[in-house]
């Protein structure tokens, strides 16, 4: 796999906003869902997400932070990033990565009770798109 920039990759995500999300559980196992980026895709190795702060996903980051992000889109891309999560609780950050559309399973905005942002840090991105692949390590 070839080495490639983290300005390539970026520009291949810009238009991606669902991925699936894997942590470890307390029992050993992997657990995977959809979240979305909502749009806030200027990608510099750094993913957001919103929830709920008793939801299984911030039980498993708690416990264990290492997780992946499984990205696919158009023309045959796919994008494969491994990295540490940390819950983010602060309104300003919050306020940072709210959008008006998340209103929608979060009602009162970032003052929704339990409400917390996901950031994943990216320490390896692999793309695959149609022949070329590439890799980054940051």
């Amino acid at each position: 796999m070839a080495e490639t920039s983290l300005k390539a990759v970026a520009a291949k995500m810009a238009n991606l906003d669902i991925t699936m999300l894997t942590t470890h559980t307390s029992r050993g196992q992997l657990s995977t869902r959809p979240m979305s980026n909502n749009g806030d895709v200027e990608y510099d190795g750094n993913s957001y997400y919103f929830t709920y702060e008793g939801s299984r996903t911030v039980n498993d980051i708690t416990e264990n932070p290492h997780v992946s992000l499984g990205f696919s889109g158009p023309d045959y891309l796919y994008v494969s990033v491994v990295g540490n999560a940390t819950l983010i609780r602060q309104k300003a950050t919050l306020e940072k990565h709210w959008l008006p559309e998340l209103k929608r399973w979060f009602k009162d905005g970032i003052d929704t009770p339990g409400i917390v942002l996901i950031r994943v840090q990216a320490k390896r991105i692999k793309f695959w798109h149609g022949e070329e692949d590439g890799e980054v390590t940051l």
